[in-house]
């Protein structure tokens, strides 16, 4: 794993509190040209505000630790 996912996970893993709350969970798929792919699962991948999770929460924590990423996304 790279000094990036490494990164990226403990940014996911500031957020899973969160996400467990609800009753979901979020997976790193790829890091890959500093686009990050996310699975949502459990209640979260089929929540109707999943979208807001991926930008306003997902996508700004890692954002914040890592500046280099252009994107968060999510994928199936």
């Amino acid at each position: 794993m790279s000094i990036q996912e490494t990164t990226i996970e403990e940014a996911l893993e500031s957020m899973r509190p969160f996400l467990r709350k609800d009753g979901g969970d979020v997976e790193l798929v790829s890091y890959q040209d500093n686009i990050v792919k996310l699975k949502l699962l459990g209640a979260c991948s089929t929540c109707t505000i999943s979208h807001l999770t991926m930008k306003a929460g997902l996508e700004e924590t890692i954002k914040k630790m890592l500046p280099e990423v252009k994107e968060v996304m999510a994928v199936e």
